[in-house]
């Protein structure tokens, strides 16, 4: 997920502008467009973001790291072989 992207995106969703979002987290308009362009933020102000914007935007960055990790399990489990850390079914009737 590219965060600032993520970020305008609800923000424009809010029916806020730039400048809104500026004054509520103390900042130049400016700054906020830079904040658009980023792929990663710092999680203090991604925090302070979330807050003047109502939006969690950690748990949009949660269910995205849900699905990458449900991915690579299931690409893991799919070479046939049982995932690491599992038991293999048992056999009806049980082998000795």
């Amino acid at each position: 997920m590219h965060i600032g992207k993520r970020i305008r995106e609800v923000l424009d969703q809010s029916g806020h502008n730039v400048s809104w979002l500026a004054a509520q987290i103390g900042s130049e308009r400016s700054n906020v467009y830079n904040i658009f362009r980023r792929d990663n933020i710092d999680s203090e102000l991604l925090c302070h973001i979330s807050v003047a914007m109502g939006h969690d935007f950690f748990a949009d960055l949660s269910a995205e790291f849900a699905e990458r990790l449900a991915a690579a399990e299931a690409d893991c489990v799919g070479d046939g072989e049982p995932a690491e850390g599992t038991e293999p079914p048992a056999t009806p009737g049980g082998e000795h």
